[in-house]
């Protein structure tokens, strides 16, 4: 196997973490002139605040997610995907980057086997996109480092200074190269833009990070866009690619039980607040008890992934799912005991399953869906599964079932149905969004399954479960509701007019603080070619930024250049809303 290809993203790790341990024990190398401009100030101070943010990071360990899609040109559609990566880590920042991985690795010969069956495969490392994360962990400073001022630029609600990082000569490989914007109140850097710099050219990726305040003064990595093209005058190791790294649950793990205890309130004991139920049954009816034991089961599934870091907080995203479920409910007539439920995954591949009464769904499979009958449809498998009464894994109500590691939690949590089961729920669906008010927009549904089907080859990463069925019924390779594939429109890619399935990353909005979860209220966009239609595809990520707090405003140095004018507002993202765009609106997620 050609090592250099295999290991495109090595460099950073290497060049990185080799010089992390002698530099944290080495002190921090004084300025090598006097500070004595307004703008040597404002560095000054710059220089102070990363410190700052840098020792904040080393006491989290967040979850890092990236997707990550190689592309080839299309004469008509531009770049379009033709393979896929994924990874999902939970990473700390000590001496050097200590990462875990979700996914367990292959055994020895596993690698060999890979290794001889993909030769010439371009494999990219998840450590090297959480270094991204980082200007650089051995500090910024004015030994290693020049800074050059580049005017002004708003950002959101933020008035940024924009200052040119450039590594001094003989600094050392995997310093950051690039461009960083500085609120202009505390002086904190909230983007950072460019790559590592190395000895061997094109061994280090771009990438375009950005920061959000969590905590009053506190700016932590939330998002990164990699990307790099292939072009006549540069060329890309491995070829062209575009990566979407979020990170989140700076503030989730520990679980808010303790919190709460500190509010049990302890009724009164004596004899005139004790009441005799005697003559009240106590015990539950042996189909009540099962029914709370298949609870317990779930409440311990959805505890863990919560706890983990994997599964939202309860919100107004629950809310709307359960409104669309509560439709196909009350017009089939159905009274299901105990009630259904939804909860949001916050992970990017595209999938749902249901674990007793809760019917998961990920914010993947949330931000493509192009109208609310799909999500219907999806959902009503779903519920077709609970409907029918398949069974579910009631052995989860055991506690030590759901104490596993990050690294076990993927593998020993599956929740996936049998062939049979599944082609009974798909038939039972379409029962049920026959009798629904989504019966007559249909089309659409059929149009999206559509599109998977066109991209699931190219896109097996994205296009399948972590923890249940994927879209695609089994060996067989059918997708789910075939009939509604069937009867729906043909696919016509260069039709603008023709909105199959949204592009990744812009209906569901993640607070990476305490994982909770909003429906974006962008606004949607007029589609100038069939290019900008981008089904499936990761995109940049362009955040408003703002401040967690209104402080005193900090006096900024004098003898600075007026800031330029407010940029025009940045294309949004797709439209949030289930009730999105129907396939004929000519109006469109970029």
């Amino acid at each position: 196997m050609d090592r250099r290809v295999k290991y495109l993203l090595l460099g950073i790790v290497f060049a990185v973490a080799s010089t992390a341990a002698f530099a944290a024990k080495a002190p921090v190398a004084s300025a090598s002139a006097p500070a004595n401009s307004a703008f040597d100030r404002v560095v000054d101070r710059v220089l102070a605040r990363e410190t700052e943010n840098t020792k904040a990071l080393r006491t989290y360990s967040p979850l890092v997610e990236t997707y990550l899609q190689t592309m080839r040109p299309d004469k008509e559609l531009g770049l379009i995907p033709y393979g896929d990566q994924y990874f999902l880590t939970r990473v700390g920042f000590k001496k050097t980057l200590l990462d875990t991985s979700f996914h367990p690795e292959p055994g020895f010969l596993a690698r060999v086997l890979h290794g001889v069956t993909k030769e010439m495969k371009t494999e990219f490392v998840a450590q090297g996109f959480s270094w991204m994360m980082l200007m650089d962990l051995r500090g910024l400073d004015r030994a290693h480092y020049t800074f050059d001022y580049q005017g002004r630029e708003f950002l959101g609600d933020l008035r940024c200074i924009v200052i040119d990082v450039t590594p001094k000569p003989h600094s050392g490989a995997g310093r950051f190269l690039g461009r960083v914007w500085v609120e202009d109140r505390d002086f904190n850097i909230v983007r950072f833009n460019g790559t590592f710099s190395s000895t061997t050219e094109g061994m280090h990726l771009h990438f375009d990070t950005w920061r959000l305040n969590m905590r009053p003064g506190v700016w932590l990595p939330a998002y990164v866009y990699s990307e790099d093209h292939e072009t006549p005058h540069a060329k890309v190791r491995g070829g062209s690619y575009k990566a979407q790294t979020r990170i989140w649950g700076y503030n989730v793990g520990k679980g808010h039980a303790e919190n709460e205890f500190t509010e049990v309130l302890v009724d009164d004991e004596s004899a005139a607040s004790v009441k005799d139920n005697s003559d009240k049954t106590q015990d539950l009816a042996p189909v009540a008890a099962q029914r709370a034991w298949q609870r317990q089961a779930e409440d311990n599934v959805v505890e863990r992934l919560e706890r983990g870091g994997l599964l939202a907080r309860s919100g107004e995203v629950d809310k709307v799912l359960n409104t669309v479920v509560n439709n196909l409910e009350i017009t089939n007539n159905l009274d299901i005991q105990p009630e259904v439920r939804c909860r949001v995954l916050l992970t990017f591949p595209v999938e749902s399953f249901t674990m007793g009464h809760t019917i998961f769904i990920s914010r993947g499979m949330l931000d493509v869906l192009p109208d609310e009958a799909s999500l219907a449809a999806v959902l009503s498998h779903e519920l077709a599964h609970i409907v029918l009464g398949h069974p579910t894994d009631t052995t989860f109500a055991f506690k030590d079932r759901s104490t596993v590691s990050d690294q076990q939690v993927l593998r020993r949590m599956h929740f996936t149905r049998t062939l049979e089961q599944e082609k009974e729920a798909d038939t039972k669906a379409l029962a049920l969004l026959g009798s629904s008010p989504y019966h007559d927009k249909l089309e659409t549904v059929g149009l999206f399954l559509r599109q998977v089907d066109a991209r699931r080859g190219a896109l097996p990463h994205l296009i399948r479960s972590e923890m249940g069925n994927s879209l695609s019924t089994g060996g067989s390779g059918d997708l789910r509701l075939k009939e509604l594939t069937n009867s729906a429109p043909k696919l016509e890619p260069k039709n603008v007019a023709q909105i199959a399935a949204l592009p990744l990353g812009g209906r569901i909005r993640v607070d990476p603080w305490n994982n909770k979860i909003e429906i974006s209220k962008n606004k949607p966009v007029q589609l100038l070619t069939a290019r900008e239609k981008m089904p499936f595809e990761v995109t940049p990520v362009f955040p408003h930024l703002t401040r967690l707090s209104l402080e005193t405003p900090a006096e900024t140095p004098k003898a600075m250049d007026e800031p330029k004018p407010a940029p025009t507002e940045a294309t949004p993202q797709p439209t949030a809303e289930t009730a999105a765009p129907p396939a004929s609106d000519t109006t469109a997620a970029r």
